[in-house]
């Protein structure tokens, strides 16, 4: 059998698009926006067009499940959402055509990393430079409460409709 991981990159590398999502830590906003771009994706009927993701800038949170408020979001929404916390790697940048990231400390720390690397093909924006109601940032909820969580989800919901509409 061959290595999934093998196939995934040529398929990623043939016709598929890819998307990365990005916070700090990848336990709170990017799964959160990686599990809603996947369930929408796919019931668009486009799930297997995309390979989708999500890291982080730290190692803060290296191998950590997401957040357990996140989590009970997501299912309270019925967005399925499987993740295990990872750094941004080199290998990303040359992969992803898009490194999606929550805030300006996120943009900053990707577009230092992206400078290092050689064949950096990846479009770097901010998620919420897609939000229709122009809230550019997507605030980190780990302080805060479930009502966070859940603005971070509604934040999610239209700047992953309006990305997916506009690279379709």
């Amino acid at each position: 059998m061959k290595d999934p991981g093998t196939h995934e990159a040529n398929m990623a590398s043939n016709s598929r698009k890819s998307v990365l999502f990005v916070c700090l830590g990848n336990i709170c906003r990017s799964p959160i926006a990686e599990a809603v771009f996947r369930k929408m994706a796919t019931e668009n009927g486009v799930g297997d067009d995309w390979r989708i993701d999500s890291a982080a800038t730290s190692t803060y949170e290296i191998g950590s499940p997401p957040d357990d408020r996140g989590q009970a979001c997501m299912q309270k929404h019925g967005v399925p959402m499987r993740h295990i916390a990872r750094q941004v790697t080199k290998g990303d940048f040359e992969t992803f055509d898009y490194i999606l990231c929550m805030d300006e400390s996120n943009l900053s720390d990707l577009k230092r990393k992206a400078n290092a690397v050689k064949n950096c093909k990846a479009k770097i924006e901010l998620l919420g430079s897609y939000d229709p109601q122009k809230q550019l940032i997507i605030n980190d909820p780990y302080y805060g409460s479930d009502k966070d969580f859940e603005t971070v989800y509604d934040q999610c919901l239209r700047c992953c409709k309006a990305f997916l509409e506009n690279s379709s």
